[in-house]
């Protein structure tokens, strides 16, 4: 139905749909989060000749926005008729001009900054063209966003003012029934990616703060009509029927195939994360790919990448929808890369593994009431990106002998025998942690040589459980003790927990470099074409980053993301640094690419990261080609 819809307008739209084809209008290029744009101005061959086209800046930080401690500028525009969109922390979107960077217009949706979130930060906005619309009629390019105060809006794409025929006035509230957290300064249920727009449905997942609370709020995926903002369908990951769980939420982005009418979500770990003796079994639906009908939010296929999750191990990263070629056959495959370095390839239309999935035994749990799943799902090929296996003290990492030893003296202390390992009274060293792999930032892929590339993090995280009743004192001594834990109540639950990023007093990871690389896969035959350290950290070759690569037809990878504060282009065959470029904050962001009056432009949003502890700021950055 919906191809037949196409074809009847093809004559009348036959211009736009050409330039969507090579255009940036969805988050991660187009709706099947390949991040690739064929566009080859800018190639290898004069690439380091890259110089700053324009410099916007949003403002954001001149907003009363507390101390913006936990503002992080996230966002990556999508393109659409020579005009760039996107959001910033607080959900104001911007329209520039593409070409100069000047702006065209702002629409501001007044989030009340003095109200607690989860998380500031806004990924991007959505596109939906109304084909039943006329020309340039008005609303008949919308600009869809999600917001972290939990609305839907729709805004006129040319001119910045709400759809008034879209909900009320230009907005839906995705709030009723779907929060179990009170109104008042705490919101802790929000919308931090932007949505699917499949057809003419927008199709919404939410972020929850999900370790306060055992029966957290749903983390139901809703699809409205795009037209009038009505809610067309709902489907929950899973049972919240016994009301001891929640979360298994949408938060990250997803993708879509128009032409199989499916969405394919990205789904998180139910709640809390690191006790599960109240969701007992595998919580199918959680941590799983999941292809829905796009139309009716049926279930086609779901594959999961985690049972019953103790480390917060969500999906967190963008399915890729790409192809592989595999005896002169190409089949169609979804690439979903993960927190713990595995990616599972799988086939589009069944969800069946196109490289074998081993089930494994894994440690399991001795916390009371804990009834961890036996195994775990290992991808044979492509062979994880990150190391697996337990860190002994020998192992432990510090620029200095002092720095060595304070590792080696937390490594004695706390259990660590690889991944999977589960929570403990003891305190476990979660390796990789649940900031480590392949975060929202995504993958990117070069469909000319079937090679998916990525960025992943490798750091520890201690995760220790104590007994509820003791949660007083628990953050009374780490007050005491100077250390800085994030402590989460598991409300209902009999144990809470504390956690930290595992550094030495000299701010650095204990456990060995590099804590972060790129590498890119051969997804026809599942093996490592090449992996380089990414970025630095104190001088220290492989950082920590944030954010994702984008491919383009100069056989070029452009990612910023790292701690270093610099944008730079990799040679798409071997992953050497080609041009790099500094930036006055971090781009912890996913860069794009678009061509406009004849120019090739590569823009990345540089802000930082508020809760990284990195400066903050507001800067939108583009390049082209020197005259």
């Amino acid at each position: 139905m919906l191809i037949r819809s196409l074809l009847a307008f093809v004559f009348l739209f036959y211009p736009l749909i050409l330039h969507a084809q090579s255009t940036w209008h969805a988050y991660g290029g187009d709706g099947s989060g390949t991040r690739y744009m064929p566009f080859d101005q800018i190639n290898r061959s004069n690439v380091n000749e890259l110089e700053v086209a324009w410099t916007f800046r949003t403002g954001e930080l001149g907003q009363d926005a507390e101390d913006g401690k936990d503002i992080t500028f996230e966002a990556t525009p999508i393109f659409f008729e020579n005009t760039l969109y996107f959001p910033t922390a607080f959900g104001e979107i911007f329209a520039l001009h593409a070409d100069s960077g000047t702006l065209r217009w702002t629409y501001n949706p007044e989030i009340d900054r003095s109200m607690y979130f989860s998380e500031v930060t806004s990924r991007g906005v959505s596109l939906w063209i109304d084909t039943e619309a006329g020309a340039n009629t008005t609303c008949q390019a919308r600009i869809i966003e999600g917001t972290i105060d939990a609305r839907l809006i729709a805004i006129d794409a040319r001119t910045g003012k709400p759809c008034s025929g879209f909900g009320t006035e230009g907005v839906v509230d995705l709030n009723p029934g779907h929060n179990r957290f009170p109104k008042g300064r705490s919101r802790d249920y929000q919308v931090t990616s932007p949505p699917a727009i499949l057809g003419n449905h927008i199709i919404v997942g939410s972020s929850i703060g999900d370790n306060w609370n055992v029966n957290t709020g749903r983390g139901t995926v809703r699809a409205f009509d795009a037209r009038t903002g009505d809610l067309r369908w709902a489907w929950d990951p899973i049972d919240y029927k016994a009301d001891s769980v929640g979360a298994a939420n949408a938060w990250s982005i997803m993708a879509f195939d128009e032409e199989r009418d499916l969405v394919f979500v990205p789904t998180s770990s139910p709640s809390p994360d690191f006790y599960g003796g109240k969701r007992p079994g595998s919580n199918a639906g959680a941590n799983s790919v999941v292809a829905l009908k796009g139309s009716t939010g049926e279930v086609a296929w779901a594959f999961q990448t985690i049972h019953h999750d103790l480390w917060d191990y969500d999906i967190a990263a963008q399915p890729a929808l790409i192809e592989i070629n595999r005896n002169g056959e190409r089949i169609p495959a979804v690439a979903q890369a993960t927190k713990t370095g595995m990616v599972f390839i799988l086939h589009r239309e069944t969800g069946e593994p196109l490289y074998p999935v081993e089930e494994r035994p894994v440690i399991q749990s001795d916390i009371p009431g804990e009834s961890s799943w036996p195994t775990q799902p290992f991808v044979t090929k492509p062979a994880p990106i990150m190391p697996h296996e337990g860190l002994s003290p020998d192992d432990a990492w510090g620029p200095t002998e002092a720095t060595r030893e304070e590792c080696r003296a937390l490594f004695e202390k706390h259990i660590s025998t690889g991944i999977f390992t589960p929570p403990t009274e003891q305190g476990t060293l979660m390796y990789p942690g649940n900031g480590s792999g392949t975060n929202w930032g995504s993958t990117a892929f070069d469909p000319d040589r079937g090679r998916l590339v990525l960025n992943t993090s490798r750091l520890i995280t201690l995760v220790q459980l104590f007994p509820a009743d003791e949660w007083n004192n628990q953050r009374k001594r780490a007050s005491e003790e100077g250390i800085d834990y994030e402590f989460g109540r598991q409300a209902g639950a009999p144990f809470a927990f504390k956690r930290r990023t595992l550094l030495s007093s000299a701010i650095m990871p204990c456990n060995p470099p590099p804590w972060g690389e790129i590498a890119a896969i051969d997804v026809s035959t599942g093996d490592l074409a090449w992996k380089h350290p990414l970025g630095e950290w104190n001088g220290v070759e492989g950082a920590w980053n944030s954010g994702g690569p984008i491919v383009t037809g100069g056989d070029l990878v452009f990612i910023a993301a790292t701690l270093d504060q610099k944008i730079r282009a990799l040679d798409l065959d071997t992953g050497d640094t080609l041009w790099e470029a500094e930036l006055p904050r971090a781009g912890i962001a996913t860069p794009m690419t678009y061509e406009s009056n004849g120019d090739q432009f590569v823009v990345i949003a540089a802000g930082g990261h508020g809760k990284a502890g990195m400066q903050i700021g507001d800067f939108v950055i583009a390049y082209k080609l020197s005259d």
